[in-house]
């Protein structure tokens, strides 16, 4: 029996047929055969855009022969060794028929299947030979069916003989202007639209949501042959095909029949706003100019690389590098905080933490096109979408906004083009628009083009940050304010944006709006643009004053918090509690109980860290009330315990210090911890 094979578990264009084993009974083999035979037959309904003349006559002959398999079971016909054998080979055949017919027929892979038009014409002539090879040395003679069903089996085999499969003259047609096309777009020259709307009727792609599923199969193409390393010849011409259905769909669609595509380009919230996005130059230390690998605080709140800071110390320098400030201490507080957000980024980006300097830079390299016809072809795209921006209708500014949001969803050079060809400053303006899907396809749009570093400088430099604020406040919908949260973000990856949007009286307090009446992604969004703020302490202070703090822990004890909510607002939590002022705050709520249980009970490797990391930054801010509270939690100490041995290195780190506050304690007198630090241990209430 052979194997049956889901199309959506093979690759285009293999066939994966298995012969059917030797020991197969005539009843099994034939009740393969005649359901194979049927779905095959089922194809006649099917539209061919290519291949249409050999798919029609390889199904005619496959209809033939399944009335023979047919007649040979009704008649209950005796098979001898050699027919089952032949009929094994007709077996084989047609799986590789129903194959090629799937992958001609596949939604999405039109233009691939035109440009594959000689290689699919010569499978078919290998299937249609192979067929004559079976039914040359199958005995027909002996095998008791009707004449009549005979005479047709034996005219399907001198047809076979006969067939010249060749590709077919209009698939080659067409695919020669596709060509041209792309040969014109490689040489910088935009090409007429009525030959790019013949490629596109001849293949019948006649809406924008077919453009698009032709761009998401090409793309799934690309994926595939980089990741797997085969194929990797065919990415530059896939690249070239991506660039010129981009460039189709953008062009020469007006309508949008599936804006609803929207909401799944941007469902993964998750990937929307993450710290590991932040700029790499923001981690470097003032002094060496190198990459922090041990990032440290000093009294004036400002971060140093704790190698450099030492050397500068120990030369008996006592004014803080950067501010010029006295240092009241010398005591280096480890920011571990800003270390795992060190270390995130450069996990995420291929980059080791042992490498500084140069090395480190290569991460911030715009990628480049995938093929020199896909450069020139976003190129034009992008200055058409930028035109229409600005001088088009309603409608098809908010489709123009709609294609940019799409195009700088994943591809950095894309929206490298569309920067430079003038969207941003359009784009600012339909923020004002009072159509909530013109709004949300605006923001959205600008969201993605502030991760790209000449974005962010551009929406900052028109000014644009109050209009963007301006959604975050007041947007039409939740998912533009929630885009407005992570445009937020994306600009305060640059330190100067910081201090520029903590300025800026309304910024803090709509985050936190936000988070209070937000969805989750928005809620996320806004903690995570609230964390990025707090890379500036100059922000600390507004930050709490806006109330962010009894928000957050409010967030902790919900139980509508997805693992990365809960994970972000740990993260901002732990960053506000190494600071004094950021400590007592948290300590005037409940968040002490509610992070010894999350510590306690939570799966996440990521939240346990932040958990240690907020504890022990409480002990030490907080002073001996914070320690006596958690001494008497009994079911504490074993999960710190549990931590230096499961735990990520960071977490045992601050299991280990927390351990030995608690043991300190518990040897010596209260009294003693009362003298050092009473004053600052009032403000703490045990609920």
């Amino acid at each position: 029996m052979a194997q049956k094979f889901d199309s959506c578990d093979r690759r285009i264009l293999t066939l994966p047929a298995v012969r059917p084993c030797e020991s197969i009974s005539p009843e099994t083999l034939l009740g393969s055969l005649i359901p194979l035979s049927r779905n095959i037959c089922n194809f006649q309904s099917k539209h061919f855009a290519t291949q249409r003349r050999n798919s029609r006559e390889i199904i005619r002959q496959v209809s033939i022969l399944l009335m023979f398999f047919e007649e040979i079971r009704d008649c209950n016909s005796v098979l001898s060794r050699s027919a089952i054998l032949c009929l094994s080979e007709l077996h084989l055949s047609f799986q590789k028929i129903l194959f090629l017919l799937e992958d001609c027929t596949r939604d999405g892979a039109r233009i691939w299947m035109l440009t594959k038009c000689e290689f699919l014409a010569s499978h078919f002539r290998m299937i249609i030979r192979a067929l004559a090879t079976a039914l040359d040395v199958l005995p027909l003679s002996l095998i008791d069916v009707d004449f009549e069903i005979k005479e047709l089996v034996e005219l399907v085999l001198k047809q076979s003989r006969k067939a010249e499969v060749e590709p077919d003259p209009d698939d080659k047609l067409a695919s020669k202007r596709l060509l041209a096309i792309l040969n014109q777009f490689e040489k910088g020259i935009e090409p007429d639209l009525n030959g790019v709307k013949r490629v596109l009727d001849y293949l019948q792609i006649k809406s924008w949501s077919e453009c698009s599923m032709e761009i998401k199969f090409l793309e799934e193409e690309i994926a595939f042959s980089e990741s797997s390393n085969c194929d990797e010849r065919e990415v530059p011409f896939l690249s070239s095909l991506v660039g010129f259905m981009s460039y189709s769909r953008g062009v020469i669609f007006e309508a949008l029949d599936d804006q609803n595509s929207a909401s799944r380009v941007d469902a993964r919230c998750g990937m929307e706003t993450h710290f590991s996005c932040l700029n790499p130059e923001d981690f470097r230390c003032p002094i060496s100019l190198e990459l922090m690998l041990d990032p440290v605080t000093v009294s004036t709140g400002q971060t140093y690389d704790r190698s450099s800071i030492q050397k500068w110390l120990k030369a008996g320098n006592k004014l803080c590098p950067k501010t010029g400030e006295r240092l009241t201490s010398t005591e280096l507080v480890p920011n571990s905080i800003l270390r795992k957000v060190i270390k995130k980024f450069y996990a995420n980006n291929g980059i080791s933490l042992s490498k500084s300097g140069r090395q480190s830079r290569d991460i911030s390299r715009t990628a480049a096109p995938g093929s020199p016809a896909a450069a020139e072809a976003m190129k034009f795209l992008s200055r058409f979408l930028s035109s229409r921006l600005a001088f088009g209708t309603n409608q098809q500014k908010n489709k123009a906004a709609y294609e940019i949001r799409l195009l700088a969803k994943s591809n950095i050079f894309n929206r490298s083009c569309l920067i430079k060809a003038g969207s941003v400053p359009p784009l600012l303006k339909l923020l004002c628009s009072t159509d909530a899907p013109t709004q949300e396809n605006a923001i959205a749009a600008l969201l993605k083009l502030s991760k790209y570093a000449s974005g962010k400088k551009l929406i900052m430099a028109r000014g644009g940050l109050p209009s963007v604020l301006a959604v975050l406040e007041h947007g039409l919908s939740s998912e533009a304010r929630q885009s407005a949260a992570a445009t937020i973000f994306y600009i305060s990856s640059v330190k100067e944006y910081r201090k520029v949007i903590g300025e800026t009286p309304e910024a803090i307090p709509a985050l936190v709006e936000l988070i209070k009446e937000g969805t989750t992604c928005g809620k996320k969004n806004a903690v995570v643009a609230i964390f990025g703020l707090l890379l500036l302490p100059d922000n600390q202070q507004k930050v709490l004053e806006a109330g962010t703090v009894p928000l957050l822990v409010e967030r902790l004890a919900s139980s509508e918090n997805t693992e990365q909510l809960l994970n972000d607002t740990l993260a901002v939590l732990a960053m506000l509690a190494e600071n004094v002022e950021g400590a007592l705050a948290i300590l005037h709520t409940t968040a002490l109980h509610l992070i010894t249980r999350i510590l306690q009970t939570s799966s996440s490797q990521t939240a346990k860290e932040y958990c240690a990391s907020t504890l022990l930054s409480l002990c030490i801010n907080g002073g001996v009330e914070v320690v006596a509270v958690l001494a008497k939690d009994s079911s504490l100490m074993p999960r710190l315990f549990s931590l230096l041995t499961d735990g990520t290195a960071h977490a045992s780190k601050k299991a280990r210090s927390l351990i030995k506050i608690m043991h300190n304690y518990q040897e010596t007198s209260s009294s003693r911890w009362m003298s050092s630090a009473a004053p600052r241990a009032q403000c703490i209430r045990e609920r």
